[in-house]
């Protein structure tokens, strides 16, 4: 009898692992396990993203693209957002960020390198001060929008 106890504590807690590695809040089994699924599924789906990035930013590395790369993905609250440029780009963020001011986007979060390349990630979200909520293609149109006109004037230098 210890024994068949000891399997079913051992289950519950990875049962309780598992709910807690998926941000679930279901509380029998069945539904833990299809949260589990559906967290498996997004993942699965967010790999593929990032292995059709490295592919085109493998492809842009073959044939240089002046112009950096840029994905937006929404999230819960928010965007998720990635520049991407294989050379440096000196005044670029700045360009950036004032974009993401303009549409009153905050920067929650975000990871720039800007040594032999330029590589932002950001996380953004929307001021509660603003009254319509704007989608991704509205963030990557700014953005695009900010790399060509930092484009533009760095060819007038």
């Amino acid at each position: 009898m210890v024994s068949r106890e000891h399997k079913k504590a051992a289950l519950h807690e990875k049962l309780q692992l598992l709910r807690s590695i998926t941000n679930s809040h279901a509380l029998n089994q069945t539904s833990i396990i299809v949260d589990a699924s559906k967290y498996i599924e997004e993942l699965k789906r967010k790999v593929e993203i990032l292995n059709q990035d490295i592919a085109t930013a493998q492809s842009s590395s073959d044939h240089p693209n002046p112009m950096p790369g840029v994905m937006v993905e929404a999230l819960e609250k928010g965007f998720l957002i990635n520049v991407l440029s294989e050379k440096s780009c000196p005044g670029l963020l700045v360009s950036i960020l004032e974009a993401f001011e303009e549409l009153g986007l905050n920067v929650l979060e975000a990871r720039v390198s800007c040594a032999d390349n330029f590589r932002l990630q950001a996380v953004g979200g929307d001021n509660e001060e603003q009254a319509e909520s704007i989608d991704a293609q509205v963030v990557k149109q700014a953005v695009v929008q900010a790399i060509k006109n930092w484009s533009g004037s760095t060819e007038q230098d």
